[in-house]
């Protein structure tokens, strides 16, 4: 790889190229040895992102153990080790790579790993667990039901059902895994729902103070309280809320896994119930940042030439970034009679990759009494990579440093905006060993502080 003539770094906002995911040649397994060949030469002179997450240690490996100790000594055969390692959590692209476009080595490692996930998925599917694991509205809808809840909740507790689990999904029997609910997300904002506030909705030039709330599968089935949080928070703000009428997962397990085509599926049974509450005059707000991240760069991406997809990506908003553009106008309140004291706030990966700033973090901030202590770490939960068993002890390392801020921090709160991230951390608390200390969404955090 000559550089001669050639910069480091750019002083140009970076950029992503749209996936040419329907064309023949994106699975061209010869050409994406090629590229895969052609960053990972790149990588391995640079080796910023070595902290990031567990592909970019197995790629310095397979070259430092090699026969010429350079990319080319490695075998092509090996290069599936670090595309399986990595999570698509676009860290690297975002924070450490300074090839990234439009600089002219044109480097997308996050989408180059897509891409060779996507090729292998067209060639040989995925093992049967792995696309059980990834389906989660039928997971969610199965689990979700009244009866059946208690029991896979309890079942999930017992140890010698996690051995089984472990056996026949390859669910690490320590991984934290989510609880169901029968009380579902989407019944929850029901009842809390005022309608009256939809006359009285008051526009800025960037929202229209009226929200529908795309609960995600996570939110309906796993974390419902989140979604009941978002809800009343937004209409102590005077923000009139409902429910998208009705919605599929967003898709993000799936694109994680290279089954571009299901993603493509979930994407059409979205887009026309968003698309009713968008030409009704409502933005839309996920409480996960996965699934906005999903249609505010995934879906677009996928389908640059699409108007709907890019209508939707131009609607829909993190709850966080919403209020913060909600306060500019002066039209958040902030009177706040609880105090939080010290918050350890944990920073999604999929949240900082929306490109809005720490929006988090700075609403927190204007709670009087309140001292926010920002990690702005991967948690090395990152969709279902967390509980696999081949990839659990990974995460663990990986998400040894953010724990460690929390247990040395001597807080009274912790939290992430995405909850699988705030529960992985809470599975390796010292604290959280005698019940003491349990991880709470922002959201939950911001409806204490309100009183409401």
């Amino acid at each position: 790889m000559s550089t001669s003539g050639t910069r480091e770094g750019s002083l140009e906002a970076p950029t992503r190229h749209p996936l040419d995911w329907r064309e023949e040649s994106f699975y061209d397994q010869q050409a994406i040895n090629e590229e895969l060949e052609r960053v990972f030469d790149i990588c391995h002179g640079c080796r910023r992102c070595v902290s990031l997450c567990k592909a970019f240690p197995t790629l310095f490996d397979l070259v430092d153990e090699s026969s010429t100790m350079e990319v080319d000594g490695v075998d092509k055969a090996d290069y599936s080790k670090v595309v399986d390692e990595c999570y698509l959590c676009d860290l690297c692209y975002l924070t450490k790579c300074p090839y990234v476009p439009p600089h002219e080595w044109n480097v997308d490692f996050p989408h180059l790993m897509l891409r060779a996930k996507a090729a292998n998925f067209k060639a040989n599917g995925a093992p049967l667990k792995n696309k059980m694991m990834s389906s989660t509205d039928l997971v969610g809808s199965l689990a979700g039901i009244p009866v059946v809840a208690g029991v896979v909740n309890t079942v999930n507790k017992n140890g010698l059902a996690r051995k089984g689990l472990d056996k026949v999904m390859g669910v690490h029997p320590d991984a934290k895994i989510p609880k169901y609910h029968s009380n579902k997300g989407r019944k929850r904002l029901a009842r809390v729902q005022d309608p009256t506030l939809e006359e009285a909705a008051e526009s800025t030039d960037r929202t229209t103070g009226k929200v529908a709330i795309y609960a995600t599968c996570y939110g309906q089935y796993n974390d419902p309280q989140v979604v009941e949080d978002l809800t009343v928070v937004l209409q102590h703000n005077g923000i009139a809320v409902r429910a998208v009428s009705k919605e599929k997962c967003c898709g993000m397990p799936k694109l994680e896994l290279g089954d571009l085509e299901s993603v493509a599926k979930a994407m059409e049974a979205n887009l026309p119930p968003l698309l009713e509450m968008v030409d009704a005059g409502w933005d839309i707000i996920a409480p996960v940042p996965s699934c906005v991240l999903m249609f505010k760069q995934e879906l677009p991406l996928m389908f640059p030439e699409r108007e709907d997809v890019a209508r939707v990506r131009d609607a829909i908003f993190d709850p966080f970034e919403y209020l913060m553009l909600r306060h500019r106008k002066g039209l958040l309140k902030t009177e706040f009679p609880n105090r939080l004291g010290k918050v350890a706030y944990h920073a999604a990966c999929h949240q900082r990759v929306q490109k809005i700033g720490p929006k988090t973090s700075e609403l927190l901030q204007l709670i009087p009494d309140t001292e926010i202590i920002n990690i702005e770490r991967c948690s090395g939960h990152d969709g279902t990579y967390g509980v696999k068993s081949q990839f659990y002890e990974h995460s663990r390392k990986i998400c040894r440093p953010v724990v460690n801020q929390v247990d040395s921090g001597e807080v009274d709160h912790y939290g992430s905006d995405c909850p699988m991230a705030g529960r992985h951390i809470e599975n390796g608390l010292k604290k959280e060993k005698d019940n003491d200390m349990l991880a709470e969404h922002p959201l939950t955090l911001l409806r204490l502080a309100y009183g409401c």
